[in-house]
């Protein structure tokens, strides 16, 4: 048996106090950027105290979400089979990003904070609105120049791509539309836990994806149906969405999954839906030839799966973001790979 080595206790009781409070002051200082970095991002964690206006709005803007639309241009640039890697596409590119995330998502974000400022006084107090942080009338006049901007660089861009018919425009419009009957009364979509979220889901998937594929070639409506058909695996992560506002919405009658069904059943129902819409893309990929992009869709199904038995399932009010965080990313690729199959076949 080996000695065991004596612990010598720390001679200077003092000295090792101050190491243990500035221990706990850096974890203090790391939590605090952290939930600092969650406001500003929009995402669930965060904590209040900002005061620079121009990072509240920020905050309004959730900047966190828009990321699949940004990538959704992306998707509808890839599946035109049009793109090309020059200065002038990647700037048309990038400005229907602009388009699609800051502008349009912003005001999205934006609009449904204003008109869910009671549910949030609920379930997320630090939100910019029910916190104080900023007045209602300025919230509005953030929506109408985040609305204007969005319709106004629509408007350059089928000028910029040469449209007889100006589709980005439209587009832009009937997004807005869905937007704002999304988070306003009387229609409030949100209020029913289908039609909300796939309203959210499509918003999500088919509109960006259309936006990019109108900019480099010409939107059809095999296109039209089979990102439709995609939304339907966003109807699975825009119902993650409400797994954080349970409460809230049971206390506000709202109708959404986890309250109708219950948090179990209705976990069920979003892992079920993401999963079974993108394999069958992943099918359509077979049946018109592309068995390689429908390979690798498969593939990146799998971790899905993997996450939503390891986290999501399992608890989804405490692993929400963390299933999100994990598994979004190759649903994300995935997209990319159907919109390179589509590209690639000519669809």
């Amino acid at each position: 048996m080996s000695d065991l080595t004596p612990i010598t206790p720390n001679s200077n009781p003092a000295e090792a106090l101050d190491a243990v409070n500035s221990s706990e002051e850096i974890t203090a200082v790391a939590d605090d950027r952290s939930a600092k970095t969650r406001q500003l991002l929009g995402m669930k964690g965060a904590a209040p105290g900002e005061t620079s206006i121009w990072k509240i709005r920020l905050q309004l803007m959730k900047p966190i979400t828009w990321i699949p639309l940004i990538w959704g241009v992306v998707c509808g640039a890839a599946s035109s089979g049009n793109y090309t890697w020059t200065l002038e596409n990647v700037l048309k590119a990038a400005a229907c990003m602009l388009l699609s995330g800051p502008l349009l998502t912003g005001y999205t974000q934006t609009i449904n904070d204003f008109y869910d400022r009671e549910i949030d006084a609920i379930n997320e107090p630090y939100r910019p609105i029910p916190s104080g942080a900023i007045s209602v009338p300025q919230v509005i006049t953030q929506i109408v120049v985040l609305l204007l901007s969005g319709i106004g660089l629509a408007y350059v861009l089928d000028l910029w791509a040469g449209h007889e018919f100006p589709n980005v425009t439209v587009l832009a419009i009937f997004g807005t539309f869905i937007a704002y009957i999304y988070s306003a009364p009387p229609l409030k979509l949100k209020q029913n836990g289908w039609l909300g979220n796939y309203a959210l889901g499509a918003s999500y998937i088919a509109l960006p994806w259309w936006a990019g594929h109108a900019l480099f070639g010409e939107l059809n409506w095999k296109i039209m149906v089979i990102t439709l058909v995609y939304s339907l695996a966003g109807l699975g992560i825009a119902i993650v969405n409400d797994f954080k506002s349970v409460e809230g919405d049971r206390q506000l009658g709202l109708k959404s999954l986890p309250v109708m069904f219950g948090v179990t059943t209705a976990a069920w129902i979003c892992v079920v839906m993401i999963d079974v819409f993108q394999g069958l893309i992943a099918a359509y990929l077979v049946s018109i030839h592309e068995n390689l992009y429908a390979a690798i869709l498969v593939l990146l199904i799998l971790p899905q799966i993997t996450f939503q038995d390891m986290y999501f399932l399992r608890d989804p009010l405490k692993n929400d973001v963390k299933y999100q965080a994990s598994a979004q990313p190759f649903l994300v690729l995935g997209m990319l790979v159907a919109g390179l199959a589509l590209g690639h076949a000519g669809i």
